[in-house]
């Protein structure tokens, strides 16, 4: 290379380093925005999360049931019918200073044909042992078994309820708005109830004694209730007593149920059931309820019920039942139910 050539690159070289070079503006990346992570809640039990942005947990819950009951004429003409229903329930918690504060929603949708039905289940508020909403009262409690009748007409209500607990032992009072009970003929159906529970469980045994006085009609039903295990099942006690026809209890003047829930494995489980019952009410329907139950006759009822865990939130159960009583045929009615829970 010449001298003349070597100038010139030299030249070139420092016009290119004292240019001004505009280029386009250098593309900076956009931050990614932080991601609030679902949280586990484990204060009030397996299941809550934290609702994102606060501190209330959260548990959402449910299952899906299929069945199908058969009995004489049990569905107008019918004997038999199937059924679906689809349940879900949200429970919200947090801490206040008067202690945990619950709300439950639980909404179901009946599938009896191709025109379902859904409801409100339930709804209510729960802090410091009241209770206030929509839910079913402590009449709902029965036997493990499925044929035993120890409640009538509906046993969810909007109802005001303080509940006390101390360890295995509580005791409440309620007053219950009784809209789907017994009424008397020219009445309508919107009476006030009031019922009050004790219970709780000593070693192996567990109790429950409630009672509910229906103010319109005047009359009250009182129930006991107990649970002994004894060897590879449980063994169930009731008995309930009604002063008249009321919307807490309806179908008898007085009776006795028992039964025998007996763990045959981890899956398996049989429960046979027996019940009497002294002057009974063959139709619990408003119009066919007498005033009173003297002059009535007596009934019984035997009947199994069969639980198998398929698998892990998948169940099957099966009841068949028979009454015999003395003012009606005799009556033989069951269900197969197939249920997935979560």
């Amino acid at each position: 290379m010449n001298i003349r050539m070597v100038m010139l690159t030299s030249a070139a070289a420092l016009a290119a380093v004292a240019s001004p070079v505009f280029a386009a503006d250098a593309i900076v990346a956009a931050e990614p925005e932080a991601v609030d992570y679902v949280r586990v809640c484990d204060a009030y039990g397996t299941g809550y999360f934290y609702i994102p942005g606060t501190e209330t947990c959260l548990k959402v819950g449910g299952y899906l049931r299929f069945e199908v009951y058969g009995g004489k004429h049990i569905n107008g003409t019918s004997d038999w019918n199937a059924r679906t229903r689809a349940q879900v329930s949200f429970t919200a918690k947090s801490d206040t200073e008067y202690g945990p504060l619950t709300g439950v929603i639980v909404l179901r949708n009946n599938g009896d044909n191709s025109s379902t039905n859904s409801t409100l289940d339930s709804a209510y508020i729960d802090i410091a042992g009241l209770r206030a909403g929509l839910f079913y009262s402590w009449w709902d409690d029965d036997l493990s078994g499925e044929p035993d009748t120890l409640s009538s007409f509906e046993t969810l209500h909007n109802s005001v309820r303080y509940q006390y607990e101390s360890g295995d032992f509580y005791a409440g009072v309620s007053v219950d708005e009784l809209e789907d009970g017994y009424f008397k003929s020219g009445e309508r159906p919107n009476n006030v109830g009031i019922a009050a529970a004790v219970g709780g469980k000593v070693g192996a045994v567990s109790y429950q004694v409630i009672g509910g006085y229906d103010t319109d009609n005047e009359e009250g039903a009182v129930r006991g209730m107990l649970f002994a295990d004894i060897g590879p099942g449980t063994l169930g006690l009731a008995a309930v007593y009604a002063s008249g026809p009321n919307s807490y209890y309806a179908q008898s003047e007085w009776t006795v149920a028992a039964e025998y829930a007996a763990k045959i494995t981890d899956k398996w489980t049989i429960t046979p059931m027996a019940q009497y019952f002294g002057n009974y009410v063959t139709d619990t329907s408003n119009g066919a309820i007498p005033s009173s139950f003297n002059g009535l006759g007596d009934a019984w009822r035997v009947g199994v019920t069969v639980d198998y865990q398929i698998a892990d939130n998948l169940y099957a159960k099966g009841t068949v039942n028979y009454t015999d009583a003395d003012d009606a045929d005799d009556v033989t009615t069951g269900f197969f139910r197939l249920q997935r829970a979560f």
